[in-house]
Protein backbone atom coordinates (compact mmCIF):
# COMPACT_ATOMS: atom_id res chain seq x y z
CA UNK A 1 0.00 0.00 0.00
CA UNK A 2 0.94 3.46 -0.91
CA UNK A 3 1.70 6.52 1.70
CA UNK A 4 -1.39 7.94 -1.00
CA UNK A 5 -3.33 5.06 -0.11
CA UNK A 6 -3.53 5.79 3.56
CA UNK A 7 -4.22 9.50 3.44
CA UNK A 8 -7.13 10.87 2.07
CA UNK A 9 -7.33 13.60 -0.32
CA UNK A 10 -8.39 16.44 1.65
CA UNK A 11 -10.55 17.84 -1.60
CA UNK A 12 -12.45 14.93 -1.54
CA UNK A 13 -13.42 15.14 1.65
CA UNK A 14 -17.05 16.94 2.68
CA UNK A 15 -17.68 16.99 6.37
CA UNK A 16 -21.05 18.47 7.56
CA UNK A 17 -20.15 21.50 9.45
CA UNK A 18 -23.46 20.77 11.61
CA UNK A 19 -24.03 17.29 13.64
CA UNK A 20 -26.99 15.78 15.73
CA UNK A 21 -24.62 12.62 16.36
CA UNK A 22 -21.70 12.99 18.99
CA UNK A 23 -18.53 14.14 16.84
CA UNK A 24 -15.99 11.47 15.66
CA UNK A 25 -12.95 13.21 17.13
CA UNK A 26 -10.33 10.01 16.11
CA UNK A 27 -12.39 9.61 12.59
CA UNK A 28 -12.27 13.61 11.54
CA UNK A 29 -8.88 13.16 12.43
CA UNK A 30 -7.61 10.33 10.66
CA UNK A 31 -8.92 12.60 7.73
CA UNK A 32 -6.89 15.14 8.32
CA UNK A 33 -3.50 13.19 7.80
CA UNK A 34 -1.48 14.46 4.26
CA UNK A 35 1.69 13.42 2.49
CA UNK A 36 2.21 17.80 2.35
CA UNK A 37 1.13 18.52 6.14
CA UNK A 38 3.66 18.61 8.56
CA UNK A 39 1.60 20.13 10.57
CA UNK A 40 -2.00 18.78 12.06
CA UNK A 41 -3.78 21.09 14.77
CA UNK A 42 -6.78 19.35 16.39
CA UNK A 43 -9.50 21.96 18.60
CA UNK A 44 -12.02 20.72 20.44
CA UNK A 45 -14.46 22.09 22.31
CA UNK A 46 -15.99 20.11 25.06
CA UNK A 47 -18.11 20.74 27.62
CA UNK A 48 -17.52 21.11 31.10
CA UNK A 49 -19.34 20.17 34.12
CA UNK A 50 -19.52 24.11 35.45
CA UNK A 51 -20.10 27.75 34.01
CA UNK A 52 -18.88 30.88 36.12
CA UNK A 53 -20.01 28.96 38.96
CA UNK A 54 -22.68 26.99 38.61
CA UNK A 55 -23.01 23.38 37.73
CA UNK A 56 -24.27 22.05 34.72
CA UNK A 57 -25.57 19.32 33.39
CA UNK A 58 -25.58 19.70 29.73
CA UNK A 59 -26.27 21.93 27.08
CA UNK A 60 -28.12 21.74 24.09
CA UNK A 61 -27.06 23.56 20.77
CA UNK A 62 -29.73 25.35 18.54
CA UNK A 63 -28.57 26.51 14.73
CA UNK A 64 -29.97 28.01 12.08
CA UNK A 65 -28.65 25.48 9.90
CA UNK A 66 -28.90 27.23 5.94
CA UNK A 67 -27.56 30.54 6.92
CA UNK A 68 -24.50 28.72 9.74
CA UNK A 69 -23.65 25.48 7.23
CA UNK A 70 -23.01 28.76 4.23
CA UNK A 71 -20.41 30.93 7.36
CA UNK A 72 -18.87 27.60 8.23
CA UNK A 73 -18.08 27.09 5.06
CA UNK A 74 -16.91 30.47 3.86
CA UNK A 75 -14.79 30.68 7.37
CA UNK A 76 -12.91 27.39 6.25
CA UNK A 77 -13.05 28.00 2.84
CA UNK A 78 -11.68 31.77 3.72
CA UNK A 79 -8.87 30.55 6.16
CA UNK A 80 -7.69 27.82 3.48
CA UNK A 81 -6.32 30.21 0.94
CA UNK A 82 -5.30 32.80 3.51
CA UNK A 83 -3.03 30.45 5.10
CA UNK A 84 -2.05 28.01 2.57
CA UNK A 85 -3.70 24.97 4.43
CA UNK A 86 -3.71 21.27 2.94
CA UNK A 87 -6.69 20.38 4.98
CA UNK A 88 -9.01 22.29 7.41
CA UNK A 89 -12.61 21.02 8.48
CA UNK A 90 -14.88 22.51 11.06
CA UNK A 91 -17.84 20.92 12.99
CA UNK A 92 -20.10 21.68 15.34
CA UNK A 93 -23.20 19.55 17.27
CA UNK A 94 -26.85 20.67 17.66
CA UNK A 95 -28.79 19.23 19.97
CA UNK A 96 -28.02 17.87 24.00
CA UNK A 97 -24.04 17.70 24.30
CA UNK A 98 -23.64 16.36 27.88
CA UNK A 99 -20.29 17.30 29.79
CA UNK A 100 -17.24 15.74 28.61
CA UNK A 101 -18.42 15.52 24.88
CA UNK A 102 -17.14 17.60 22.27
CA UNK A 103 -18.93 20.42 21.05
CA UNK A 104 -17.30 21.54 17.86
CA UNK A 105 -13.89 20.12 16.12
CA UNK A 106 -11.77 22.74 14.35
CA UNK A 107 -8.74 20.48 12.08
CA UNK A 108 -6.16 22.96 10.66
CA UNK A 109 -3.12 21.24 8.63
CA UNK A 110 -0.35 23.13 6.58
CA UNK A 111 2.92 22.29 6.10
CA UNK A 112 4.06 24.01 9.41
CA UNK A 113 2.63 24.86 12.42
CA UNK A 114 2.50 28.48 12.75
CA UNK A 115 -0.22 28.59 9.86
CA UNK A 116 -1.96 25.28 11.35
CA UNK A 117 -2.21 26.88 14.47
CA UNK A 118 -3.08 30.70 13.68
CA UNK A 119 -5.42 29.22 11.20
CA UNK A 120 -7.10 26.72 13.97
CA UNK A 121 -7.83 29.72 15.80
CA UNK A 122 -8.92 32.29 13.31
CA UNK A 123 -11.32 29.15 12.11
CA UNK A 124 -12.73 28.47 16.09
CA UNK A 125 -13.11 32.02 17.17
CA UNK A 126 -15.00 33.39 14.29
CA UNK A 127 -17.46 30.37 14.36
CA UNK A 128 -18.06 31.08 17.99
CA UNK A 129 -18.50 34.96 17.57
CA UNK A 130 -20.35 35.21 14.05
CA UNK A 131 -22.32 31.48 12.68
CA UNK A 132 -26.25 31.67 13.96
CA UNK A 133 -25.49 28.92 16.61
CA UNK A 134 -27.32 29.17 20.20
CA UNK A 135 -26.49 27.39 23.37
CA UNK A 136 -28.97 26.53 26.37
CA UNK A 137 -26.93 25.98 29.35
CA UNK A 138 -29.03 23.27 31.95
CA UNK A 139 -27.48 23.39 35.27
CA UNK A 140 -28.31 20.67 38.09
CA UNK A 141 -30.10 23.28 40.35
CA UNK A 142 -32.75 22.57 37.63
CA UNK A 143 -32.39 26.39 35.81
CA UNK A 144 -31.55 27.02 32.53
CA UNK A 145 -29.46 29.95 30.59
CA UNK A 146 -29.58 30.93 26.82
CA UNK A 147 -27.15 32.50 25.01
CA UNK A 148 -25.12 33.07 22.20
CA UNK A 149 -22.15 30.13 21.44
CA UNK A 150 -20.28 32.40 23.92
CA UNK A 151 -20.28 34.25 26.69
CA UNK A 152 -17.46 36.49 26.37
CA UNK A 153 -20.04 39.34 27.51
CA UNK A 154 -19.83 38.32 30.75
CA UNK A 155 -16.19 38.49 31.59
CA UNK A 156 -15.75 41.34 29.17
CA UNK A 157 -18.78 43.41 30.14
CA UNK A 158 -19.74 44.03 26.46
CA UNK A 159 -21.09 41.80 24.02
CA UNK A 160 -19.09 43.35 21.03
CA UNK A 161 -15.42 42.74 22.95
CA UNK A 162 -14.57 38.80 22.75
CA UNK A 163 -11.95 36.94 24.99
CA UNK A 164 -9.50 36.39 22.22
CA UNK A 165 -9.45 40.21 21.62
CA UNK A 166 -9.92 41.61 25.58
CA UNK A 167 -6.72 38.79 26.21
CA UNK A 168 -4.71 40.87 23.47
CA UNK A 169 -5.71 44.16 24.67
CA UNK A 170 -5.93 44.28 28.57
CA UNK A 171 -3.30 41.13 28.93
CA UNK A 172 -6.29 39.15 31.18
Amino acid sequence: MTALALYPQAAEVNIEPLNALPLNLVALLSLAHHPKAGAVVLFSGEVRDNSLGKAVDYLEYEAYPAMAIKMIHAIVAEAITRWQLTYAIAQHRTGIVKSGESAVVVITTSPHRTEAYAANRYIIDRIKHEVPIWKCEYFTDGTKEWGGNCNCQKLTGDVNKHIYEFDQQNKL
